[in-house]
Formats: C-alpha cells, structure tokens, sequence
C-alpha cells in the first residue's frame, strides 16, 4: 500500500469516528408512560437545576456557596437551600448557612448558623408554618464530655459534638428566632462513670441514647445525624443517626424548656426518644444479629394516600455486602401517638413491610429516596448520581444519570460521569403550587453535546377512569370560552393542561354550566380534568383544542 493510499485510509477513519455518536454516559436513559410527570430538583454544585422528565433544563438557581447538603422548592416558588461554609466544626455533610432564593434568583434571605459553639450540618427541614428545622453540631469541650461520663479514651482534643435541633423562623434579610431548641447532650445515659448523674443500666434507659455508644468511636462527630423529617398530623421528628445505625423519634409539641427535660409535651417524656429502630444494640436491647439498619440516608414518613402511609423509609447504605436497599416498616404507633415497647424487648417492627435491591444496586454514602403521588419511589444513588424511578412493583420506569462534576459543572456526553455525586433528588408534580403562572419552557439536556433524542412527556394522571353522567365538556373545539356541564351543581375544580403537563388554567366552580376563559392560551391540544371537591375524586374530562 502506498504512502497516500496509507494516510487517505487514516482521514476517513479519523473522520468516521467524529461522525460517530457519542455513547451514552449521563443524562436521560429511559422515561416510560409510567413515571410520575414533573420537575426534578438537585444540586451538587453552586447551581441548582430544575428539569423536565426529557432531562431537559426548565430553570436554575446560581449561588456564591456549594449545597451543605439538603434543598427544597417552596410552595410560593422560593428556594431553600443549605450551603456549605468554613468554620470551627470539620466533617462529613458539613453546612452552615441557610439561603433563601426568590423563583427569580435574588437572593432573599441568609444565615450562618455556625460559630465556636455550633455548625449547621446535612439537612432541614420546612415546617407548615414557614419555619424550619435544621441539624447542627453542638460543642462539648473535653471536660464537658468527661464530666458527662463519656470514656476518657474516647475524647478527642476537639471535645464531642452531640446534636442539636433548632426550629428557625426567618426575620429580614439576615436574623433568625430560635424559637424551639433539641439537644442530645441533655438526654444522655452512660454506664462508665458511676459518680456521675446520669450513670444508669443503658438496657433500662431505651429512651436515653448510650454516650458510650459505639464502642471505639473516638470521633468528635459522634451521632452524624444526616437527615431530619417532619411529621405534621404527630406533631413529632425523625432523624437519621448514621453512626448508631438507628432512626430516632421525639416530640415537637413540647416547649424549648420540656424538650430539655424528661417530661411534658403530647406524649408526656419531654424530649427523650419516644422510639428508636434499627440497631437495638445500640441501647442493649439484641445482639449484632439483630441489626436492620447500616449507615442509612434520607429518612422519610410515607405520604397520605401511599400504600405504606404513615410508615417509615430509608435508603438503607450498606444492608448487604456491596448492596443497598430501600426500606419501608411500620413503627409500633399507638392511638395516642405513643410507640408500643413490649417489657425488656427492643423496639418493633421484626420484620419489613416492602424493601427494593438489586445486585447493581450500591452507594456507601449520602443517597435518598422519596414517594411520589402516584405511589411510585424515587431513588437517588449518591455516589453514582444515578437517580431512578420505580414501581412497587419493583419496574424501573425513569432513569437519569447526573451530568454534573461537583468542581467543573456540566460534563460532555461521552465522559465518564465520576465526580457527579448527589445527596438527594426531588420531584414536584406539575401541579405543584410553586409552577404557577411560571415560564417552564424546557431548554436543552444539562449535559454538553446532547445526544438528540424523541423523548416524550406523559401527562401523569391519577383519576377515576368513570367521569359521572352530569359532568361533561360542551365544546371540544374552543375559541375564547371552554364550557363546561355541571348539571348537579358539584362544587368542582376545573384545571387545563397543556402537552408538556403545565397546568394553564384553572377554575372552581358549582355553576350549572361553567365557563373558562381561554383566550390567552396558545392555539393546540390541552386536557382537560376536574376534582369533586367534596370526596376528591379527579376525572379526565377529555382533550380540547383551541382554536383562533
């Protein structure tokens, strides 16, 4: 072969291989009829991304500070988000300031709940009433531990850092009320020390959490609690403490000064643990067999309406070798919100009432998992930054891998994904309050280089598929008014959805025949349903289209 023959050979393989597509390493993997439509929210970096179920971008947030860890989108369209500042406390989740965004990106409101004494860390949680709950670590020098009979060959030069639970209600731009206060180190038992006041049998004590728990743990970041949830209708707290491999319930209706003590509040103990799960060795209560929980995420009480409501969820880090899981049991709950403990036996349930794995399924850290309205569970694996939507059923319906590094931002399709660790993943459905009146236009894949594809957005409904005889649509070709027949005078919920699952319009209404103005909208194909607003039910009335 000849010397140009040679090099005409290697321009065409060279330009062969520039026309081949990239192969898939991030972004959008699969989106099925089944999935639950809406916008899913993460950050990993000073950017926050809103996207549709394509992967493609609807909306970001732009901060000075990378997340510390957690973030939530508001009803009123606001941004709540953890942010990761330097300070006087080093560790894993390590926080500090708390911002709040405008949906337009200006920055609101910020505090650093970090100084000598404490640090935020990991998470908070919104309260109903438009405070919220955060996680920090709480200074205690070394003679404080010592003196609270922590073993001496377990103190640190930094002291310990037991938790701390602080309700925040936000003032002006920048001031915070401590308007309610948790702290661990005020419900302690130890069985090291005997001169001191809180010496005890643990085994006696399963409200009181062991200082000397675990054995060798010679970190000042002792309990590491990495998330915290909030149950309204019990009026209680969960928290995740990834280092006894427990979840731990208290009471919130209690005072600041009751939440100190051992009395008081709806259940009547103050702020002592009303239940614990997971590790009944942390409290003497079983053996290393006994154990349920390792170094679990994201703990979660299941929605109204789930199958498993009222129960609780983790993502289970390490259950097998190499392997997580996400869990789902039913705590011991009593008619008066107390939790069921049986003479000298350990906190129930013994057994689970779901659980998902796979062999491929696996992150050693920070993950997450959330329920979805339409009963399915959305999965975050943090290390990979895989986020995945099942079924109970086990069937994987969305799968999305986060093509965002931590450090450099959106990544080229075809690199490797490595450095797009995620704490967690969320997804609102597009009736979500914060979209209202909201510009959701999708834009590009996150990712460079996209490769193009023909995804498409399922409206996701959840309806009765019976529409009752006395509601129906009077005219499916509309002009300015869409009518509908209402002819037993329901109090009822009129909503218009567009191709994307925007909802455009909405009315309520118990008129006879009710009309919705709908001349603003686009000419095009919209859906139409609507909510007896007394038993709930929703119904698809049918498609429209409107015409100029």
């Amino acid at each position: 072969m000849s010397k140009y023959l040679r090099i005409s050979c290697l321009i065409v393989c060279l330009l062969m291989v520039q026309l081949l597509p990239a192969q898939q390493t991030v972004g959008l993997f699969q989106n099925s009829p089944e999935a639950y439509n809406g916008y899913t929210l993460f950050s990993n970096n000073e950017t926050t991304y809103l996207m549709d179920n394509c992967g493609d971008l609807v909306h970001t947030w732009q901060s000075d500070y990378p997340p510390g860890n957690s973030l939530y989108l508001l009803e009123n369209g606001n941004l709540l988000r953890t942010a990761r500042i330097p300070g006087d406390f080093t560790g894993g989740g390590i926080g500090g300031r708390i911002e709040l965004f405008s949906w337009e990106g200006s920055l609101l409101w910020a505090y650093d709940h970090a100084s000598f004494d404490y640090h935020h860390h990991h998470d908070i949680e919104p309260l109903p009433n438009g405070n919220f709950l955060l996680v920090a670590w709480e200074r205690m020098t070394p003679d404080e531990a010592i003196a609270g009979g922590r073993n001496t060959a377990m103190v640190t030069d930094d002291g310990i850092w037991p938790e701390q639970i602080i309700e925040i209600e936000m003032v002006g731009i920048s001031g915070a009320n401590w308007v309610w206060e948790w702290h661990l180190r005020d419900h302690l038992v130890q069985d090291f020390d005997n001169t001191k006041e809180n010496f005890g049998v643990v085994a006696d004590h399963p409200e009181l959490v062991n200082f000397n728990y675990p054995p060798g743990n010679n970190q000042a970041d002792w309990n590491h609690v990495n998330a915290i949830s909030y149950n309204a209708d019990l009026d209680q707290i969960a928290i995740s403490a990834h280092r006894f491999d427990e979840v731990w319930i208290i009471d919130h209706s209690t005072t600041t000064a009751e939440a100190a003590g051992h009395e008081g509040g709806d259940a009547g103990k103050g702020g002592d643990l009303l239940y614990r799960w997971g590790n009944p060795l942390a409290y003497d209560r079983g053996e290393a067999m006994d154990q349920t929980l390792f170094d679990q995420h994201d703990i979660r009480w299941l929605p109204a309406g789930h199958p498993y409501e009222g129960q609780l969820m983790v993502f289970n880090n390490q259950k097998f070798d190499e392997q997580s899981a996400i869990d789902i049991w039913q705590p011991p709950l009593n008619n008066d919100n107390s939790y069921d403990l049986i003479g000298t036996e350990a906190y129930g349930p013994s057994a689970l009432s779901w659980t998902y794995t796979r062999p491929d399924f696996f992150s050693v850290r920070i993950s997450g998992a959330h329920a979805l309205p339409n009963d399915n569970i959305l999965i975050c694996e943090g290390i990979s930054g895989e986020f995945t939507e099942i079924t109970l059923a086990e069937e994987t319906v969305w799968r999305y891998i986060n093509p965002v590094h931590r450090n450099s931002g959106p990544i080229s399709q075809g690199n490797s994904s490595a450095g797009n660790n995620t704490f967690r993943v969320t997804r609102y459905g597009t009736d979500y309050p914060a979209f209202a009146g909201r510009d959701l236009t999708p834009g590009q894949p996150i990712e460079l280089n996209p490769i193009s594809d023909d995804c498409e957005i399922f409206i996701t409904t959840n309806l009765d598929e019976i529409i009752p005889d006395d509601i129906r649509l009077i005219n499916t070709l509309v002009n300015e008014n869409l009518l509908i027949e209402n002819s037993n005078n329901r109090s009822i919920k009129l909503e218009i959805y567009d191709l994307l699952g925007n909802l455009v319009a909405q009315k309520i209404s118990d008129d006879l025949e009710i009309e919705l103005d709908v001349s603003d909208l686009l000419s095009g194909l919209y859906l139409v349903r609507v909510e007896d607003r007394q038993s709930g039910a929703w119904w698809n009335l049918g498609k429209v289209v409107r015409i100029d």
